[in-house]
């Protein structure tokens, strides 16, 4: 069990880094969206472009990371959006089996799917040709724009990152369901305020 609770806390550490990177990368991606506006507006009043296709694309390849990054982050501190009526009414032990048998029967196949799925798009991307040969890799087709195959594959990185923790939460539901406390295993606490820096 020693092993098993290593793991939760490690995939834990890897959720919440991934998390703090995906907060700072919000400041990030509003500066060049308000650099863009700006270059936008006064390039056009004084006649010279100030702005190219990299900053656009790069304040759409930071939001994606903002996402891409912050989805194991979300689960781990249960802030998804919930639509329930009935749900917060229930017993931990409750609550623990709903969590448990969702992550193991739903969430965690889902994420293994969006894993496999992804694979050879990405693949493609970064320039595997169909006869399993290499050439270039995918580039944006706007002019000076950024090339795709790298936030592509953080796609991957997300489902990876994100099915660790649905593991992860699945042997926190366990404890739960059998009416443990995360706290006597040195785990945090799963519907906890998520203090933000």
């Amino acid at each position: 069990m020693r092993i098993v609770i290593k793991f939760v806390r490690f995939i834990d550490s890897v959720s919440e880094v991934f998390g703090q990177i995906a907060m700072y990368l919000v400041v990030l991606t509003v500066a060049i969206g308000f650099y863009n506006v700006l270059a936008r507006y006064v390039g056009k009043a004084i006649g010279v472009a100030l702005s190219t296709n990299v900053f656009i694309e790069l304040q759409w390849y930071l939001y994606s990371l903002v996402f891409f990054l912050g989805f194991a982050y979300i689960l781990k501190h249960d802030v998804n959006v919930r639509v329930d009526f009935f749900y917060e009414r229930f017993s931990k032990k409750l609550q623990g089996t709903i969590n448990f048998w969702g992550n193991l029967l739903f969430m965690i196949p889902f994420s293994v799917v969006g894993i496999f799925v992804t694979i050879n798009p990405v693949l493609y991307s970064w320039g595997r040709l169909p006869n399993g040969s290499w050439g270039a890799w995918e580039m944006s087709p706007d002019p000076s724009g950024l090339p795709r195959a790298p936030i592509k594959s953080m796609i991957i990185v997300s489902f990876v990152v994100l099915t660790l923790q649905f593991v992860a939460e699945v042997i926190k539901s366990y404890i739960i369901m059998r009416g443990g406390k995360l706290e006597d295993y040195g785990l945090e606490e799963i519907h906890e305020e998520v203090e933000v820096h």
